[in-house]
């Protein structure tokens, strides 16, 4: 039971910081040097590292679709029309390019096969030690 405990109350964190990574690279994601949209790109590289980080350090791929729940609940909460009339992620090709690069961030991580169980099917056996023990 207190690991059940345990492994939610770790999803509802990885939730909350995926959901502050989301509203982090959505705000910055319209930031531009020139042609270069430097926010969005940086944005990605932020939300897919949270990603992998969750996937590969906990070895759990329901920590990272948590995040990505997260991520995409703020993205599309934000990009709605504030009640002053505001608009963070308006409907312009970068903001709809935003919004399905980070969609694709999310499945991409989240789909990934596990390949730990290939690479324990395909290493060798480690054979047992075979010298006789002193009685």
């Amino acid at each position: 039971m207190r690991h059940l405990i345990i492994r939610g109350l770790s999803w509802l964190a990885a939730l909350i910081i995926g959901g502050v990574y989301g509203a982090a690279a959505t705000i910055a994601h319209s930031f531009t040097l020139g042609p270069v949209p430097v926010g969005m790109i940086l944005g990605a590289i932020a939300c897919a590292a949270l990603l992998i980080a969750l996937r590969a350090l906990t070895g759990d791929r329901w920590a990272a679709l948590a995040a990505g729940f997260g991520m995409m609940a703020v993205i599309l909460m934000i990009s709605q029309r504030g009640p002053g009339g505001s608009i963070v992620v308006p409907d312009t090709p970068l903001g709809n390019i935003w919004m399905y690069a980070a969609a694709g961030i999310v499945v991409l991580v989240v789909a990934w096969p596990d390949l730990s169980r290939l690479r324990a099917l395909s290493s060798p056996a480690v054979p047992e030690d075979r010298t006789p023990h002193a009685s």
